[in-house]
């Protein structure tokens, strides 16, 4: 799958975010190396606290399905917004080098690397026995 289909598939699942409150709406695609894609959404939650970002969901659901190796994830909302520290976490768990593609709704994108996104990351590696 190219960049821009995955792009594309973000911007499809963007349409079922719940985003009552702050109207921002996002959608997320995440390509395993087995090529099979995970669509996400941010769900939004009266409690603040417990909505979630359309990568964790994606991430998440992957996850569920047995999957681990991560190619890439693109992440489409209106004005091409990055992810949260707690999304980039979460991907750094699993690999620095999956690509990350942010859009927005033209399709305009930058990329980056998890590790370009979360320099000096903690992961498996900094726990100790």
């Amino acid at each position: 799958m190219n960049d821009k289909d995955l792009i594309a598939a973000a911007q499809t699942a963007r349409s079922a975010a719940y985003a009552p409150y702050s109207k921002y709406t996002v959608g997320a695609a995440l390509l395993t190396r087995s090529g099979r894609v995970f669509s996400g959404v941010n769900v939004e939650n009266a409690s603040y606290g417990l909505s979630i970002c359309a990568e964790r969901v994606a991430v998440f659901k992957a996850i569920s399905e047995g999957e681990r190796d991560f190619e890439a994830i693109a992440i489409v909302t209106q004005n091409g917004g990055m992810p949260c520290g707690a999304c980039r976490q979460v991907l750094s768990e699993f690999s620095l080098d999956t690509r990350v593609l942010v859009a927005d709704v033209t399709g305009a994108y930058q990329q980056w690397r998890v590790r370009d996104l979360l320099p000096a990351s903690f992961g498996p590696a900094s726990l100790t026995r």
